[in-house]
């Protein structure tokens, strides 16, 4: 374990702990990879005696908690900025394109292209459905951010599956393979209730419970989706799920857009936690989840970008700003989601829908050390009068100048550390001729 002491002082904590405490002209230190530090003291002559020590002036920026991406599809970047405006996307276009596409190759140069784009926009952990995630694990690692990391399931058969539901199987070798690693956490992710079967659900329900690792799947999120189960079963999906069993404390309920009252209670009896996606919920027309409601009824709340093919960022600074205006808008109530809150639900919100809230998502004492320093000598930065606010209205992902990711500076002066950016993107713009060629034939 590297036992050096980091110190990042001049800095404003924003330290989203349960007081919610805001720290002007602080300290924050950290050895190795947990915080021994916070506070206001000048701890550097303390700390050089007898240690080696490396101190970073802030300069009057804004430190806060890593950010955290709830829900995305890291390795579907390559596929960014095609047929946006396509009608019925997934199944007509989406879906055949993976199929004839996706391989570890270009999943594996895609995850580390979107690895760096959310590093570089202050994301220190994300969790990810998609397929062949042994490579998303391998780009997570050399790279070095936190990852929760699902195999996706489905009815048909999958780039990495040949059979339906081949990804139970590579699911089952997936978690034994990465269920003691520091960075990763494996789960298992069956893609939708209307893309899956009672039996198949069960299944990964019954893995899930077995290694104690996430489940996540999208819920509610489409309209035809909300028909077939009323007609089926005359009940919503939230309700059919629960009917199954299979929803508890591990289920990360990805979207929850059309959900009423009653879904929402059970969402909360159950103790799920729920990935917002703004951005791609508006791109695509589906609506806006009520998430007024369930905050109100104490749901956890992360966001989440959903794929870049669908939201086309994977960054959350931009999430946050678009959930808190769409909401205004669409209640017609500006007093809704003060910045603190977006803030809390990009840190410590998102940190507990992913069950890691003891562990990261705040900057306190004895956590561990994944934080992001937002600079302010910007043009877009000043005045700042509410530190929240700059954040979520001010700021863009351009303005995140250090990252550090399990006691590792992973990004320092808005520069990518932990791997060769001008490869990584050299790497994703190869497959362009390809895809290209592909998609014109859809």
């Amino acid at each position: 374990m590297n036992n050096k002491i980091t110190i990042f002082k001049n800095v404003t904590v924003i330290t989203m702990n349960e007081n919610k405490d805001v720290i002007e002209n602080g300290y924050v230190a950290y050895k190795g990879n947990k915080i021994i530090y916070v506070g206001t003291n000048n701890i550097e002559e303390a700390l050089l005696a007898d240690n080696e020590v490396e101190i970073i002036d802030g300069e009057e920026s804004i430190l806060m908690p890593g950010m955290v991406n709830c829900h995305t599809h890291a390795s579907m970047v390559p596929f960014r900025s095609l047929a946006d405006d396509y009608k019925d996307r997934l199944k007509r276009y989406l879906f055949p394109l993976e199929q004839r596409l996706v391989d570890e190759k270009l999943t594996y140069v895609g995850a580390k292209y979107a690895i760096a784009e959310m590093l570089l926009g202050g994301v220190t952990t994300f969790c990810d459905m998609y397929y062949f995630e042994d490579e998303v694990a391998k780009a997570s690692k050399e790279l070095n951010i936190r990852g929760v990391l699902c195999e996706t399931i489905l009815n048909f058969s999958a780039p990495d599956a040949k059979e339906p539901f081949g990804g139970l199987d590579y699911s089952r070798v997936f978690i034994e393979r990465w269920k003691n690693d520091s960075l990763i956490t494996p789960g298992i992710a069956p893609h939708a209730p209307y893309t899956n079967t009672d039996e198949s659900l069960k299944e990964a329900y019954e893995i899930s419970k077995k290694y104690q690792v996430p489940l996540t799947m999208h819920v509610a999120e489409m309209d035809y989706e909300l028909s077939e189960y009323k007609e089926k079963y005359n009940l919503t999906p939230v309700q059919y799920l629960d009917e199954l069993g299979i929803l508890d404390s591990n289920f990360i309920s990805a979207h929850t857009v059309l959900v009423n009252d009653n879904d929402i209670d059970i969402l909360k009896k159950r103790g799920v936690g729920v990935s917002h996606n703004i951005g791609a919920n508006a791109k695509g027309a589906k609506g806006v989840a009520p998430i007024i409601k369930m905050r109100e009824e104490g749901i956890n709340i992360g966001l989440g970008t959903d794929g870049p093919m669908s939201g086309n960022t994977l960054d959350i600074i931009t999430q946050m700003s678009q959930v808190g205006k769409i909401h205004k808008l669409f209640n017609s109530n500006r007093t809704l989601l003060p910045s603190e809150e977006l803030v809390e639900m990009a840190t410590i919100g998102g940190a507990k829908v992913l069950g890691m809230g003891n562990k990261i998502g705040s900057i306190e004492i004895g956590k561990v050390a994944d934080l992001t320093l937002i600079e302010t000598q910007s043009v877009n930065m000043q005045p700042i009068y509410d530190y929240y606010a700059s954040i979520v209205y001010s700021a863009n992902p351009s303005n995140v100048d250090t990252v550090v990711v399990d006691g590792r500076i992973v990004v320092k002066n808005k520069k990518l550390l932990s791997g060769d950016f001008t490869e990584i993107r050299r790497e994703l713009v190869d497959l362009k001729e390809m895809i290209s060629e592909v998609a014109k034939s859809l």
